[in-house]
């Protein structure tokens, strides 16, 4: 298997159902009281491409893309239009959206990374395919050049700057970032006559680990 860095049409994501899902495995104690574990240490995405599709020009821009990626077999980029920013959606991006880690005046490279937090809790989710000319990085109060201080690779979401940090910096990054996806069925079925009459195909895509 591989993954195409394509991303699915972004028009076509938009209005697509779905969200994070978790596994939890609920064991009931004969006092009535549970107990809750979870083999999963980070959730998984899943969506239906099919409530984006608004027309036949749709339908037959999601088979080529289907056919393209061979079903199931190929990876790709996934635009979650309610979850694709290191800021909130009311403001712009700023290089220290995010907190990716403590220098320590050796490591150069770091791995872009989302906090989820409510409350006392939070959980980070490594972002693994960021968009390309979106990240900005900043080292404690100072905001990077890309380029000139650092560099991004797209494909992995790892920030490699040209020196390293020194002990105790706050590294930071804001940016874009796709989810990485594959189809979940090797079997797409479409009738024209009931896409017109507004019944929605089924379009599964489900996130993959990288």
């Amino acid at each position: 298997m591989a993954f195409h860095e394509i991303r699915f049409p972004a028009n076509l994501s938009f209005g697509a159902l779905g969200g994070p899902e978790r596994r939890t495995e609920i064991v009931e104690l004969a006092n009535g009281h549970e107990e809750r574990n979870t083999p999963w240490a980070a959730s998984r995405r899943r969506y239906d491409a099919g409530f984006g599709l608004r027309a036949l020009d749709d339908l037959e821009a999601v088979i080529a893309f289907f056919e393209a990626r061979q079903g199931m077999l190929h990876g790709f980029r996934w635009k979650d239009w309610g979850d694709y920013r290191s800021a909130p959606a009311s403001k712009p991006l700023t290089a220290f959206d995010q907190l990716l880690a403590i220098g320590d005046g050796e490591t150069r490279a770091f791995q872009l990374r989302k906090g989820y937090r409510s409350g006392e809790q939070v959980w980070w989710r490594e972002i693994v395919k960021p968009v390309a000319g979106t990240v900005l990085a900043g080292i404690g109060a100072d905001a990077m050049t890309l380029g000139e201080d650092y560099e991004v690779d797209a494909a992995t979401g790892i920030v490699s700057f040209n020196w390293a940090p020194g002990p105790g910096a706050e590294i930071s990054a804001g940016f874009e970032f796709d989810v990485p996806v594959r189809f979940d069925a090797d079997l797409i079925q479409i009738s024209v006559a009931s896409f017109k009459a507004g019944e929605v195909p089924k379009v599964p895509v489900v996130e993959v680990r990288l």
